[in-house]
This record gives C-alpha cells, structure tokens and sequence, in this order.
C-alpha cells in the first residue's frame, strides 16, 4: 500500500472555490443563508486546523490523564450542543444528558481499548480520541432528535397524557408512548445507514484509512466494529437521557416543567 497523498494549502484553496455553487443557490432561492454558512465556514476551518495542530501535540505527549480530560471536554461540549440545540433550561437536563453520554462512552472505551483493538499503550491518544469523537458526535444528533419528538408530541397530546393518569396510569407509563415515538425517530437515520451502508456509501472512517494505505479488508473491518459501536452507544445514550430528563423535567403534579415553545 501506498503512503498518505498529502494536499497542499493552496489545492484546499482552490477547491473552495466550488463554494460558489451554494452561493449561488443561496442566492437564487434568497435562502437567507449567507451569513450563517460563513460563520459555520470559518469556524469549522479555524476549529480543524486548531485540532490538528493540538492532535499532533496530543500524540506526542500521549498521557493517559491529558487524554481521559480532553475526553471528558468532549463530553461537556457534546451535552451543551445537544441543550443549545433543543433549548431546554440547563439546570433541568444539563445533568441526565452528561451522565447518559458517559454512561454509553466509557463501557463501549473500554471494550473497544481493552478487549478489541488492545493498543499499546492502552491509553493511545492515536486511538482513544478519534474512536470517542465518533461514537460522540453521532449520538448528539440523535439525542437532538429524540428530545425534540418527545417533547414535541408531549405538547401536541398533551390530553392523551392526562387522560391516561386520569385512569390511574403513573407519569411513566402515560409518557410511554411519546418514549417509543421519540426512540423510532431517533433510531430510524442510523438504522437507514446501516441499511445502505457498503451498496450506496462508502462510510468515512473506511475511505479515510483506504485513502491513508491500509488494506479494504482492515478499513472494513475497522468501519464494522465503529458502526456497530455507534449504533449501540447512540442506542444507551438516547434511552438513558430520554429517562432521566422525562423523571426531572415532569413535576409532583404531573405538569411538564420544559416548554419548546
């Protein structure tokens, strides 16, 4: 296998130039986007070259304490993007969320560290912070969605709910049935993944290291184990803070205490 091809500043330059193309769009349909596709633009250009410039550091010193608290920044971030996201108060969620990402990201670290790819040293900062990135930043999409659905149907069925503890039903099982809407919807874009994935896409994680030289064979390999450890963190994550943030956010009386309105 070949070595890494690597790009010139100047090449990643030019190719923005295809930004033209949503500009025009944006413009054509008068889609209003303009200034926040900059925004978004120059930080995700700042936030990367800012990453790999601390990734390389990372690497080199490769302490398992720099590595465990940036993970752990990472999760902070994770449950405060989910919160700005859905706009609910803090002091309610801000809690259940942190603990159902931790809950899902350190038992699926371990097994993956531990049991699967076993690197030396265990705490391999080339490992440990790429894998708990991805198994992240999938499962804050999907909690975005799930607490969306559910408080979302909750207004919109509100009398369903107060019929149901009207007939004797606890709190719980009168939610139930927005849970199980909440956790189709936010299940369903992964499940549609696995479905295509391989026939229709060629995922990230397999063309990054077919691009990088490694054998298709060991990026398969490699893709199948992150896919299925997504699928199950996203899983334990959104049930976890759907639970959690359900019990804190319905009060005594059985009145929801968050609003999306």
């Amino acid at each position: 296998m070949q070595n890494v091809i690597d790009i010139h500043w100047w090449q990643l330059v030019l190719f923005s130039l295809t930004l033209i193309i949503p500009y025009y769009i944006n413009q054509h349909y008068q889609l209003g986007l303009l200034k926040e596709t900059l925004i978004s633009l120059t930080r995700m250009t700042l936030q990367l070259i800012l990453i790999g410039i601390y990734l390389e550091l990372l690497f080199e010193l490769n302490s398992v304490w720099i590595n465990l608290a940036w993970m752990f920044a990472m999760v902070l971030v994770g449950g405060s993007a989910i919160i700005n996201k859905v706009q609910f108060p803090k002091r309610i969620v801000l809690l259940p969320i942190i603990l159902s990402l931790v809950a899902g990201l350190i038992p699926l670290m371990a097994i993956l560290i531990f049991g699967i790819i076993q690197p030396d040293p265990f705490y391999h900062a080339r490992y440990m912070i790429p894998l708990a990135g991805m198994l992240l930043g999938n499962s804050i999409s999907s909690n975005i969605i799930c607490l969306q659905s559910y408080y979302s149907a909750l207004q919109e069925r509100w009398p369903e709910y107060q019929a149901a503890l009207a007939l004797g039903a606890s709190p719980s099982d009168a939610t139930k049935p927005f849970v199980q809407d909440a956790l189709n919807k936010a299940l369903s874009p992964i499940l549609a993944t696995m479905a295509t994935t391989g026939l229709v896409t060629i995922p990230g994680m397999m063309t990054g290291q077919i691009l990088g030289g490694a054998s298709p064979i060991v990026a398969i390999k490699y893709q199948l184990m992150i896919m299925l450890a997504i699928f199950v963190m996203m899983s334990m994550t959104i049930t976890v803070s759907l639970w959690l943030v359900a019990k804190r956010s319905i009060s005594v009386e059985g009145k929801p205490q968050v609003s999306l309105a």
